[in-house]
């Protein structure tokens, strides 16, 4: 297709050539240049003198009497993209320069906070600690409400067997039993994944701690693994 654009376009300035060829001198002075317009796809549809009225919100070609292209006019959609990737461009900059100026605040932090790996490690446990205790009053409480609901669906089923109806407020106490069992549970997931999202941010800090101390990368230097800001 950008082969047939060209042989037309190289056409028509031939066919104008001839045609400007022709005129007198004064003629030819005016008729310096030749316009090819677009249509919205961007594909050249006619050339000549002027842009019809119609395409002039289109994109232009203007070429020489020899058919090269000299110049030419964008289109107000091509404009608008332009735009927009131009501010796409300069909104990426502006992002890379926050998070560079964040990394930097945070690898202060670090260092400061600090003074080897070791005391990194002495902090991770503390705060395991902290965790596991919270970890611990949790265990118990499912342990409870396991035995709640295991009790009271024991004697609902029972009377099923049994044949005798399950009292209303018996259904009720066990909704309440199974309810109560899967908060419970679902508190000790979010409490080991706390955990093991504190192994991991930790052992981040231990990391760029490390490549801070040994010059492997300079504060504010941007890395696949980003840490956020330690904290005693």
């Amino acid at each position: 297709m950008r082969d047939l654009e060209t042989r037309a376009i190289l056409l028509l300035g031939a066919l104008s050539f001839a045609v400007f060829a022709s005129l007198p001198a004064t003629s030819w002075a005016q008729a310096g240049k030749i316009v090819c317009w677009k249509d919205k796809s961007g594909k050249v549809i006619g050339c000549g003198d002027k842009v019809p009225p119609e395409f002039q919100s289109n994109a232009t070609k203007e070429l020489d009497k020899r058919g090269v292209t000299r110049g030419g006019m964008e289109s107000a959609e091509e404009i608008a993209q332009r735009r927009a990737q131009e501010q796409e461009a300069a909104h990426l900059k502006a992002e890379d320069a926050r998070k560079s100026i964040d990394q930097k605040r945070q690898d202060t932090a670090l260092l400061e906070t600090y003074s080897s790996e070791k005391e990194i490690d002495l902090k991770r446990d503390r705060d395991l600690q902290v965790l596991d205790l919270q970890m611990e009053q949790l265990n118990t409480s499912l342990k409870s409400a396991v035995a709640r609901y295991n009790d009271v669906k024991s004697r609902s089923e029972s009377l099923e067997k049994s044949g005798k109806p399950v009292a209303p407020g018996l259904k009720d106490d066990l909704v309440r039993a199974a309810e109560d069992k899967e908060r419970v549970e679902q508190r000790v997931a979010a409490k080991q994944k706390e955990k093991d999202e504190l192994r991991a941010r930790y052992a981040e800090y231990r990391k760029r701690y490390a490549d801070l101390r040994s010059g492997a990368v300079l504060p504010g230097q941007m890395t696949a693994q980003t840490p956020v800001t330690a904290k005693r």
